[in-house]
């Protein structure tokens, strides 16, 4: 289909005249194409891969599906006493202690179901088992800007608190170096270096940089100065071993005695266990919904990795990509030309075309996992990453998409409501256009009002 004036608002500044931009509008009731601007074009997605990720899991696992983690021993009980370890072993819930969903004190709940067993004293120590994925915590794609920050927090299969630390740093007169104060949690063995000065910035500037499994932590950039105490997040370095770590000091705090300290296994053979509490996470429809609603990386990456355990065990990058191209490949829709790095759209070298996100829409609007799946896409205007989005005008509560920012990317893709009532599914992918990311929104908005009254 050839340009047509309705895209004139993103097309013709001169701030994108050079960007990579591709577009496609469909009506999935009649199959007409309303808008096709370069619509095969690979473009990075930045977010809106998260669309392909929740799909896939709707699609493969089921949106009653729920993550499983085990509390095991490979000793006995006896007289109250467990000589052994006590197992904690993970498949990758990331609701476990989170902010966001699941129980947070799930830990209490626990040792109230070991007590149970008649468990007064563990002659052994607690063990965090989090070899059902690899120990590549990190996708080896991203970009060392982001890793080791909240945002970019490993992939383990015993993620704990979000796998989120807050560094609480002390901000005080311009050019001086911010006070580390403490970090929540408390995490005992941590290490900073710490380069981050106070400036006349008024917004976060600071990074935390690191590596899984190590506690050295570089915290780089600047903060406000003259503000008191002000709070960086990155991330937790070992979330399974503080897993560990709390749960033997709840246990202790009960009245259980725990003989040695805690410990973890980021990879090994399970050997033969006996099961003695098995936690259940949230359905996923709950963690779909939260992982579109709030652009939740965490959330989209455990997710990405856990879908890899059909192929095998332990889970890997490679064999989540294999699993999301077989789910798709048996519904007609062909990844192979696609390039997926990750589950959340970090990795700078992802790659997709506007046409493939709308088959993906299309496909998902006919699926028994229809409801689950729209229902988690913010509305424009009124919830989550959308609240900004088309917030006054004729679309104000009538787009229901997934957004995507990066570094020179902007992105939307989801459903529209038609002015005659159909349900139009659409992409909208800009790369590198020489403006802030703000005024591609406001171009992106003013072209989506332009087609929807181009067709009323």
């Amino acid at each position: 289909m050839a340009q047509t004036e309705n895209l004139n608002a993103l097309l013709q500044p001169s701030a994108t005249r050079g960007a990579n931009i591709g577009i496609y509008v469909r009506n999935l009731r009649t199959g007409e194409v309303i808008e096709d601007y370069r619509s095969e074009a690979l473009l990075i997605p930045a977010s809106t891969m998260k669309l392909l990720t929740t799909a896939t899991a709707l699609e493969l696992l089921g949106s009653d599906f729920q993550y499983s983690t085990y509390l095991e021993t490979n000793g006995r009980i006896e007289d109250g006493t467990l000589y052994g370890n006590l197992y904690v072993r993970g498949t990758g819930d990331p609701t476990l202690g989170s902010q966001k969903l699941g129980n947070q004190n799930f830990l209490n709940v626990w040792v109230r179901e070991l007590k149970k067993l008649g468990i007064k004293r563990i002659e052994g120590r607690v063990i965090a088992d989090a070899s059902f994925f690899d120990g590549d915590a990190i996708n080896p794609q991203w970009i060392w800007e982001d890793i080791g920050n909240y945002y970019a927090a490993g992939m383990y299969a015993l993620p704990y608190l979000d796998n989120t630390l807050n560094v609480q740093l002390r901000s005080a007169a311009v050019g001086t170096v911010a006070e580390v104060v403490k970090t929540l949690p408390y995490i005992e063995d941590i290490e900073f270096e710490n380069h981050i000065r106070c400036t006349e910035i008024t917004y976060d500037g600071a990074y935390v940089h690191g590596v899984p499994f190590s506690n050295k932590r570089y915290l780089t950039g600047s903060i406000p100065s003259n503000l008191g105490i002000f709070g960086v997040k990155g991330d937790i370095p070992n979330p399974p071993l503080l897993l560990a770590r709390h749960l033997t000091n709840a246990l202790r705090g009960s009245g259980v005695e725990v003989a040695e300290e805690a410990d973890f296994m980021a990879e090994g053979k399970v050997q033969k266990r006996t099961l003695l509490y098995t936690h259940l996470s949230p359905a996923l429809s709950e963690l779909v919904k939260e992982t579109n609603q709030n652009s939740n990386n965490l959330y989209a990456e455990q997710l990405f990795r856990y879908m890899g355990y059909r192929i095998s065990t332990p889970c890997t990058i490679a064999n989540s990509v294999l699993m999301e191209q077989n789910v798709w490949r048996n519904r007609g829709i062909n990844l192979y030309s696609t390039f997926i790095m990750d589950g959340s759209g970090l990795a700078p070298q992802d790659g997709i075309s506007p046409q493939t996100l709308v088959q993906i829409l299309q496909y998902m609007y006919g699926s028994q996992n229809k409801d689950v799946f729209y229902a988690s896409l913010p509305t424009s205007g009124e919830t989550g990453t959308l609240r900004g989005f088309l917030a006054a005008g004729e679309l104000k509560g009538k787009v229901h998409a997934k957004s995507g920012t990066t570094s020179r990317v902007k992105s939307y893709a989801g459903y529209m409501e038609a002015p005659n009532g159909d349900t139009w599914a659409f992409a909208i992918i800009v790369n590198n256009a020489s403006c802030k990311m703000r005024q591609v929104q406001t171009m992106i908005e003013k072209t989506l009002n332009d087609i929807y009254r181009a067709n009323r």
